[in-house]
């Protein structure tokens, strides 16, 4: 009966984060000073999460800005997707070695619906970040919350169906219970290898709004649940417009020309969040 219990946690906080009437999710992420430090369209964070809260589902980012820089009345019930490891900086050539920064205590008390865990696998760091993962399901487990597990890549690792399924079906059997991976060339492949796990797709460095709304359309069409979009977002010179053409996407189904067309409808006054 116990398990039961646990079960009906889990699955409560994961409808939090993925919609349970589509199973998509648009995840924002800001956890990029975490490693980066002030990154172009966070400085002033305060600002630039108000603004494109109301548009996403979940909100990935980190104990700091939560405490910092989201007020309690903007977030209202928008879940938490509470990035849990780190320990290094852009500074650092090997950006691998991480460990566990935020205990799960702390995520309960901050009423995070899922931890995010960053593994990093081929690289020098590989073995650690793996068993960080695995610590933190196995005390996540325990109290009914899911882990996303980060397939991140190294300088040296290519972001290739070969890698990126291994990247992620390590993570799966790991006991990972969302997987946020690059989108790659046979992505339907990837999200077949990990299948019934939702994959969410990260948007890395910043592209151009034809090209960001062109991979978010061919992962969802490729299986994937949804997104986890940061630099695409909030360092467009439209950010509710590119956020907005995300979701009409990844929820509505749009193709990428109707996208684009709320992404050039909301231009007007459009400014850069700095």
């Amino acid at each position: 009966m116990a398990n039961a219990y646990l079960d009906i946690g889990i699955q409560s906080r994961m409808n939090r984060i993925i919609n349970p009437i589509d199973n998509r999710v648009v995840m924002l992420a800001v956890d990029h000073p975490y490693f980066q430090g002030p990154t172009t369209g966070l400085r002033n964070m305060s600002a630039t999460i108000k603004t494109l809260l109301p548009y996403c589902d979940c909100l990935m980012t980190t104990r700091g800005a939560v405490r910092a820089n989201i007020a309690v009345e903007d977030l209202g019930s928008k879940p938490i997707m509470l990035r849990v490891t780190g320990g290094n900086s852009v500074l650092f050539e090997e950006l691998s070695d991480e460990k566990l920064t935020v205990t799960i205590k702390e995520a309960i008390r901050m009423d995070a619906a899922g931890v995010a865990v960053s593994v990093y696998i081929g690289s020098a760091n590989q073995h650690q970040t793996i068993l960080n993962l695995t610590d933190m399901i196995n005390q996540a487990d325990e109290y009914g919350i899911p882990v996303l597990a980060v397939t991140a890549v190294g300088k040296n690792m290519a972001r290739d169906l070969r890698y990126l399924a291994l990247a992620s079906r390590i993570c799966q059997d790991a006991g990972a219970r969302i997987i946020k991976t690059y989108y790659c060339d046979e992505f339907s492949r990837l999200v077949d290898a990990v299948a019934p796990t939702p994959v969410v797709v990260a948007g890395g460095k910043y592209s151009r709004p034809p090209d960001a709304i062109q991979m978010a359309y061919n992962a969802v069409q490729a299986g994937a649940a949804g997104v986890d979009f940061g630099r695409n977002i909030f360092q467009d010179d439209n950010p509710v417009g590119m956020i907005k053409a995300i979701g009409a996407i990844v929820h509505g189904n749009h193709e990428v020309k109707e996208a684009l067309d709320i992404y050039t409808a909301c231009l007007p006054g459009a400014r850069k969040l700095d």
